[in-house]
């Protein structure tokens, strides 16, 4: 999930009423509910670390318990440095209950990763399995709606009232924050089971008898509408599902146009795409893609830098490989790498470079 939702909900978990009962409350759960989000550190190793690495050790369940501890210490110090200076809080300075109140947080956002099709791996390192639920894009404009109204409607009628001349109450907000937790939850279920009958509605269509497995992705802002992928031995087909109409491929049918521009063969295995795989873009890559489609291409014209030219060797998920208003997937799939192999290089100087998500990578 985008870095703003996350941050709204953990200050939605807390205006329902953990800033009452602990001191920075608010804010220290706001911080949590991004924190594991630090691992974008490793980009500045190179972007293959930033995906080997993104969603790892701190998106786990092992992992958020030392970074509750590390955010609990934090305001600790914040505060005992305050206390120094005669500050005082409204809340109490309730050390365990800020502990699990981040703790909460922190799950919060392996929680809201799982909703979307990229996934997260909870069990990391005992367990390396990735888990997608696939049913909320990474921006979802209504869930982003219900938490600003949540905690901006308390602000707006603090002003209204405190123009007739009502006292303004020590904490409020917390009947709007548990409304919006509640109308998150009722889009979530909404969510969850429209993509399941995303699923059910793909496995009663004819691809169903040649296709190994199904998967849908959302869309932002559209319950019924899902990118699936029937993926066979031989090909990985995408077309649309429309919960509501039922309808496939946008249209009456029962099932997916096979060998239309959405349909994407396997091809065999060439010297090009062995040599790639075993690049340290393709490990890492092969580790992570539920659906890899990897496919050799022309050769690149030769030039100085390469007299003999140069193959490329592309990596795409299937499960990005749609548009929406926020992304095309066709033309710009997101989460893409190209390897580029000199097949008459000597065997050790083979890779000559390789892209990933348009940065070079030497």
């Amino acid at each position: 999930m985008e870095p703003v939702t996350h941050f709204l909900t953990g200050a939605i978990l807390a205006r329902a009423g953990f800033n009452r009962r602990a001191a920075y409350a608010t804010i220290a759960m706001a911080i949590a509910a991004e924190f594991p989000d630090i691992d974008v550190l490793w980009g500045l190793r190179g972007p293959i670390a930033s995906l080997q690495h993104h969603r790892g050790i701190t998106h786990t369940l092992i992992g958020i318990p030392f970074e509750a501890a590390a955010i609990t210490l934090a305001f600790y110090l914040v505060h005992r440095l305050r206390a120094a200076r005669g500050k005082t809080t409204r809340a109490p300075a309730n050390w365990p209950i800020l502990f699990c109140a981040t703790l909460i947080a922190l799950l919060s956002h392996i929680f809201l990763d799982w909703t979307n099709n990229y996934g997260v791996r909870p069990f990391f390192p005992f367990n390396p399995h990735w888990y997608a639920g696939s049913f909320v894009f990474i921006f979802e404009p209504v869930l982003f709606a219900i938490l600003v109204i949540g905690l901006a409607a308390p602000a707006l009628f603090g002003l209204i009232n405190s123009e007739i001349g009502e006292r303004k109450p020590l904490f409020r907000g917390r009947g709007w924050a548990i409304a919006a937790l509640i109308a998150a939850c009722v889009l979530w279920m909404t969510r969850f089971l429209e993509h399941d009958r995303a699923l059910q509605l793909a496995q009663e269509s004819e691809a169903a008898s040649t296709t190994t497995r199904f998967f849908a992705s959302p869309y932002p802002g559209n319950i019924f509408r899902w990118a699936v992928i029937a993926d066979t031995p031989a090909f990985d087909q995408l077309y649309s599902v429309d919960t509501r109409t039922e309808a496939i491929s946008g249209s009456t049918s029962s099932a997916p146009v096979i060998g239309g521009q959405d349909t994407y063969y396997k091809a065999a295995p060439t010297v090009a795409t062995l040599i790639a795989k075993r690049s340290p873009l393709g490990e890492v890559y092969l580790d992570w893609s539920q659906y890899p489609l990897v496919d050799q291409g022309a050769v690149t014209t030769a030039g100085p830098d390469n007299p003999v030219g140069l193959t490329p060797v592309t990596f795409r998920d299937a499960r990005f490989l749609y548009d929406t208003f926020l992304n095309r997937g066709r033309s710009r799939p997101p989460l893409s790498g190209t390897v580029f192999v000199n097949l008459e290089a000597d065997q050790d100087h083979r890779i000559d470079h390789t892209e990933l998500q348009g940065k070079s990578v030497r």
